[in-house]
This record gives structure tokens, C-alpha cells and sequence, in this order.
């Protein structure tokens, strides 16, 4: 058995080739620099030095692994077990009447939906260096959870293209100005898929730990599925992920594997605890929910809307004798809008949504804003709608508008100069659901990538190719899903 000696992973990594960025701002710079098909230049230097920060960042957490390996085995069945007994009791007390622990309304369940798209769209990333190690069978558990991510090459399994698809379907697809935060574990899983030979022992403990079947994921799945939102991305999670044959249980065998070829076993061992840290940074499932707040994600959306529908409106669409025009022009003035629209009787709160006349231009045969709001849109406006007024509501959307006129000033420039170029990085980014209607192209593509393979002089360059279109950009693109396949026949 080959010993692990490389002096890419074999001691710790204390320095760096760059400088890390600040958390927020670093988090999507990095994002969108990798999530791109073809990297630019210095781009896995990046990955490697915000590993080095992040890593930092995490050090201070606590680690509930087992301080020796070898007992392991003994933690991760409990774990599974607590997890278990604690959703049976969450289901007993929904059957006795407990309210949703999670989402108060299907807008919050969307609203969650949207903030956490950055994770989600990149789902698996942090394993594609792996794929180089096809010819290791101590990596094997390692690439059978990455291609399974990928759904095998399936359209209807990879999970990127589910998740895409969810997105699509409830209106929630525009998270591309979410803040920072929620682009770290996005950004970690994405920098761990580019820097993941430099970084094995931590990228193995990163991967132990976002395999092992949570809790919340559970509850997610039940409450989506109360409010009719398909939850089959999470419920996949939940039958791919299981302790006893999926991924959790592959986790703890691929770092037993692999450790035991390293030169140094316990320094090895003290980096993979080190990884297992970083799932702890950045937003996750607990801190988006608690951060939802219905009026202030109306006035957020509304504020938005005012950007390029304050000049929109004629002098004749007045409410509480101010035109529309001059309500939208200061997005400060959104909160009070809203009130202005109770007062006037424009907004009925605590009622059916149809019973508001305001609602009736969005929605019936005459709808002059028709189009206007997305389908998550309008559901936060009818559950806000359909929600009794609160105290302080007006007092206390006023930070989130304030901060997202900054914001919007900041924005401003690059929306108005090239809006062109925002498209053209989601298409980077999401090809497969951007060009619909090309097939004819696609084809072409995909016979070009079968006849490249069928010529290629050996195995190892037949799978170099098929490794190239089954990055985290391009796996869940047509070309992405035929080279899984390939690469999963092939590999055997």
C-alpha cells in the first residue's frame, strides 16, 4: 500500500500564497471567481488562501469528533440514533398540535429557499479533486459521494439541477444579491474543490461532517411538504446520506482508508478535525429561519421594485394625495407606504388577500401590474397581507431599508452600465437552465465530447477529459451529465 508522503497535505499548512480577504467580502468575490467554467489565473492560489483564513476562523469551535480515530465507528451510530429519537418526538408533538418549528408561513419557507441557493447550487463541489484519485480504491467511498451528488449523470438526480429547478418553480431564482455570509459555505465547498489535493485531511473532515444527517433536514423536509412545496432535494439528502450505507457511513470509511496511509496518522487525523470545524461557519438552516422577517422581506422586494418602477407610474396613481412616483423614489418611504395603504383601505390586513384591491392589480383579468412580482413575490405580499398588524412593524423595517438603499447605491453603476453581463455570469454559472432551445448546439457538443473520448490513446486521458466538464460549473450542464455517465461506466 502506497504511503501518503506528499508534501502537498503531509504537514500542516501555516502559510499561504496570498493574504485572506475579509469574511463577507472575500466569501463572494471567491464564489463567483470559482463558480466560473473556465478559472481565471491565480484562481486556486485564492481558493488556498481563503482555505488558510477560513481554517483560522474556525479554530475556536468546538469539535464533537472522537479525539482518537479509531473510535469513530462508536460515533457515528449514536448519532444517528439521537437524530432519530428526536424527530420521532418533533412528529409526536405535531400530531398533539404543535405549530411548525420552522416556517410561520410558505413565504418563510421560500424565503429560506432563496438565502441559502448559494450552498445548494454548488452541492458535492468540495469533492471534485477527488477524481483524480480514480485509480486509488481507498478513494473510491469519496468519488461514489461525489458522482452521487451529481446524480450519476442523471438530470432528474443531480442535485444541482434539482435545486435549480425548485428555485425556478416557486419565483425564488433571483439570490444573487443575498449578502455575503450566506456565500461562505459555498464559497469553502468551492475553494475545498480546487485546493482539496493541498487541503485532503481537512477536506475529508469537511466532508464527514456535512454527510452526517441532521436534524433540521428532517423537519425541513416535513414542513416544505406542509405548505405543498416538493421537498424531494431534501428528502434525497435524507436516504443518500444515512449512516449505515450512504454517505455518513462513507465519510467515516474513506477517512479511515486514506489516514491510514499517511506518513504522519495523527497530525493527519488533528487537520481532518480541523476541516470537520468549517461546516460551522457562515449562515446555516438555524440563522436563515430566525432571520426572516415578513414585513422587512416585503419592504426589501418593494424596494427593489421602486429601482426601476419609480418613474413608472402616471401623476393620477396617488395614495394619501402623494403620486406613486414620489412614494417610490426614496426607498425609505417604503414602511410607510404600507401603512398609507392599510389607512386608505387599499390593503386589508387579517383578510384574504383577493378581498384587497391593491392585490386585484396583480392578480385577475384586468391586473394592471400583472408580471410585475415573481410567484415568491407575491406570496410574501399575501402572507403579509394576510398576516394582523404589529406593533412596531414600520419601526422596525427601517434598518433593513436603510441598508439596502446603501446597498442599492452601490449597485447601481454595474446594473445600469451592464445588465448584459449580469446575465452572461448567471449563464456561466447555470448553462443547462439558460439555453433552452439550443439543442441543436448541445448535440453538437455532446458528440464532439463522445468522439474526443472514443479517440483519446488511453483510459487516464479519456478520463481526464470527462473529469474537465464534471467540475462544479459544469456537471449539471448536458456535456456534465453525459461525461458522469461516461466517467461512471468507465470507472466500473
Amino acid at each position: 500500500m502506497t504511503t501518503l508522503q506528499s508534501t502537498a497535505f503531509a504537514a500542516p499548512l501555516l502559510t499561504a500564497p496570498r493574504h485572506s480577504a475579509p469574511e463577507t467580502g472575500s466569501c463572494r468575490a471567491l464564489y463567483d471567481t470559482l463558480s466560473q467554467a473556465d478559472l481565471a489565473d491565480g484562481a486556486e492560489a485564492d481558493a488556498q488562501a481563503y482555505l488558510v483564513g477560513q481554517l483560522a476562523r474556525a479554530a475556536s469551535h468546538p469539535c464533537d469528533l472522537p479525539d482518537n480515530p479509531a473510535g469513530l465507528d462508536g460515533w457515528i451510530a449514536p448519532r444517528g440514533a439521537a437524530i432519530g429519537a428526536a424527530y420521532q418526538q418533533y412528529l409526536a408533538a405535531r400530531r398533539d398540535g404543535a405549530a411548525r418549528r420552522y416556517f410561520t408561513s410558505k413565504a418563510h419557507a421560500l424565503y429560506f429557499l432563496r438565502c441559502v441557493a448559494p450552498t445548494k447550487l454548488v452541492d458535492g463541489a468540495w469533492l471534485y479533486s477527488t477524481l483524480r484519485r480514480w485509480q486509488e480504491n481507498d478513494f473510491r467511498p469519496l468519488l461514489k459521494t461525489y458522482v452521487e451528488e451529481l446524480g450519476d449523470g442523471l438530470p432528474d438526480k443531480n442535485h444541482v439541477t434539482l435545486y435549480q429547478r425548485l428555485l425556478d418553480n416557486h419565483g425564488c431564482a433571483d439570490w444573487d444579491e443575498l449578502g455575503g455570509a450566506h456565500f461562505t459555505q459555498g464559497a469553502l465547498q468551492l475553494a475545498l474543490a480546487y485546493a482539496g489535493e493541498r487541503f485532503l485531511p481537512e477536506m475529508i473532515g469537511y466532508n464527514l461532517g456535512y454527510e452526517q444527517l441532521p436534524l433540521h433536514l428532517l423537519i425541513t423536509a416535513y414542513e416544505l411538504n406542509e405548505l405543498g412545496i416538493d421537498p424531494y432535494y431534501f428528502t434525497l439528502h435524507i436516504t443518500v446520506d444515512n449512516g449505515s450505507t450512504g454517505h455518513a457511513r462513507d465519510a467515516v470509511d474513506a477517512l479511515q482508508r486514506v489516514m491510514a496511509r499517511a506518513a504522519d496518522p495523527a497530525e493527519f487525523y488533528r487537520r481532518v478535525r480541523e476541516g470537520y470545524k468549517l461546516n460551522e461557519l457562515g449562515e446555516n438552516t438555524a440563522s436563515v429561519i430566525a432571520s426572516f422577517d415578513l414585513e422587512q422581506e416585503l419592504v426589501r422586494i418593494l424596494a427593489a421594485k421602486a429601482v426601476v418602477g419609480q418613474n413608472m407610474h402616471s401623476d393620477y396613481c396617488r395614495v394619501a394625495g402623494k403620486t406613486i412616483n414620489a412614494w417610490l423614489a426614496d426607498p425609505e418611504q417604503i414602511p410607510t407606504l404600507l401603512r398609507a395603504f392599510e389607512t386608505t383601505g387599499w390593503i386589508k390586513r387579517g383578510a384574504a388577500p383577493h378581498e384587497s384591491r391593491f392585490w386585484g392589480l396583480l392578480q385577475g383579468d384586468h391586473a394592471e401590474m400583472f408580471g410585475v412580482f415573481s410567484s415568491y413575490e407575491q406570496q410574501v405580499l399575501a402572507d403579509w397581507i394576510a398576516s394582523p398588524a404589529q406593533d412596531g412593524e414600520a419601526a422596525s423595517a427601517s434598518p433593513r431599508v436603510a441598508s439596502f438603499r446603501a446597498r442599492q447605491r452601490a449597485l447601481a453603476p454595474a446594473r445600469n452600465a451592464a445588465p448584459a453581463e449580469h446575465r452572461a455570469r448567471a449563464l456561466i454559472r447555470y448553462p443547462y437552465a439558460g439555453r433552452a432551445g439550443e439543442h441543436e448546439a448541445e448535440n453538437d457538443q455532446l458528440r464532439r465530447l463522445e468522439q474526443a473520448v472514443a479517440l483519446a490513446p488511453s483510459t487516464s486521458a479519456a478520463m481526464e477529459l470527462l473529469i474537465a466538464h464534471m467540475s462544479p460549473a459544469r456537471h449539471h450542464t448536458p456535456a456534465g451529465l453525459m461525461a458522469t455517465r461516461m466517467f461512471v461506466r468507465l470507472l466500473g
